[in-house]
């Protein structure tokens, strides 16, 4: 029996309206100057404008950087640096989906550390480059994917490497995550949908995935069971504050469950990202039944319990997310995107350097993941 270690320590505030609650953990943590880090479609529904109010009116000096694109590269987070010492902040509120919440984690970063992104690759043991000194993150999430307002990492295209790099460390933890299921409703019926199949493809990966976790797995699987009852509720009725609360918190236990490992879903959808920039939500869609038919020689106990949390008549796990992912309106083919089957050997290449496959609960040679990218198309 090997030794494990096991941890979730983030302070979550959750309910409508949470976001008044901001100042308290902006000033908890010694906040007097914040960085608002955000996009800039965060910006055009208002909500940047929103937190800023809520920071000035407590006398603290807030400024908006929203340069962060929809998959993330190294310049976004040199300028958030650049804004950041300019404003002479002490503190990042990250506001939105996944991009500015993972750009805010490396904006803090490098405001302290000197290397180049690429020595702190997680692939490779960066980890260990990665001190405590880090200034302190509050989270506030507008999408119910990613759940990165709970993570510990941060993703990023770099040059160095041309790929999707995580980079990973408990020093990377907000101190706060406001989850206000408010801040949700603007989102199209599109981009809930996606996003959603996000969270669930978290929840489904960290399941199944390799190693021991008894935590992530009831977590997991509690995520699971919030996405059968809430996701097409929300994407349907983008109003339900029920629904939009219930896939805020699913998008949340989904990151805290896969830092038990993800799959070989997410390996195939980093490149989709980085090297046609799909977004990865719609990108996780589109790969993960393929991957759950591949599992489910090793894996079918769990898929089953997975399958049983939907009200359906799918005969498999795979044939479910299928007829959910049509019932959502969302895409059924990577071909419907652009990719054709000439771009298969560089994504499948691509693919097999990201680490995420490593912890399939079937391995997976970089022909399987060509083959799982054909059968998606």
């Amino acid at each position: 029996m090997s030794v494990v270690t096991w941890s979730f320590p983030t302070t979550i505030v959750f309910g409508a309206g949470a976001v008044t609650k901001l100042v308290d953990h902006v000033k908890r943590v010694g906040g007097t100057r914040a960085l608002i880090v955000c996009d800039p479609g965060v910006v055009r529904v208002g909500i940047a404008s929103r937190v800023k109010a809520i920071l000035e009116g407590a006398n603290i000096a807030a400024s908006v950087f929203d340069a962060v694109a929809p998959n993330p590269v190294e310049e976004n987070v040199f300028a958030g640096v650049e804004a950041y010492r300019a404003f002479g902040a002490n503190v990042i509120v990250s506001v939105g989906g996944g991009s500015p919440l993972d750009a805010g984690k490396l904006i803090a970063l490098k405001t302290t550390h000197d290397r180049p992104l690429i020595d702190y690759d997680d692939a490779t043991g960066g980890d260990a480059f990665i001190t405590q000194n880090v200034p302190p993150m509050i989270t506030i999430p507008t999408t119910a994917g990613t759940g990165s307002e709970v993570g510990r990492s941060g993703v990023v295209t770099l040059k160095a490497n041309g790929r999707k790099t995580v980079i990973f460390s408990p020093y990377l933890l907000a101190k706060a995550a406001i989850l206000d299921p408010e801040l949700t409703v603007s989102m199209p019926a599109h981009v809930t949908a996606a996003t959603g199949f996000d969270a669930l493809t978290h929840c489904l990966e960290a399941y199944v995935s390799l190693g021991d976790h008894p935590m992530a797995d009831g977590i997991a699987l509690m995520g699971l069971e919030l996405c059968a009852k809430h996701l097409e509720q929300a994407t349907v009725h983008g109003n339900d504050i029920e629904a939009r609360g219930g896939m805020m918190k699913a998008a949340m236990m989904g990151a805290v469950a896969f830092q038990k490992g993800l799959g070989a879903c997410h390996s195939l959808a980093h490149p989709l990202s980085s090297e046609k920039d799909m977004h990865h939500g719609l990108a996780n869609a589109l790969c993960l039944p393929a991957v759950v038919d591949f599992n489910e020689s090793v894996a079918s106990e769990k898929l089953s319990r997975v399958r049983s949390l939907f009200d359906t008549k799918a005969t498999s796990c795979g044939d479910e997310l299928r007829a959910l992912r049509d019932r959502l309106g969302l895409p059924s083919t990577l071909a419907s995107q652009g990719i054709a089957a000439s771009d298969i050997a560089k994504l499948s290449a691509k693919a097999f350097e990201d680490a995420c496959h490593q912890s399939n609960p079937k391995a997976c040679t970089v022909t399987d993941l060509a083959a799982l990218y054909r059968a998606s198309l």
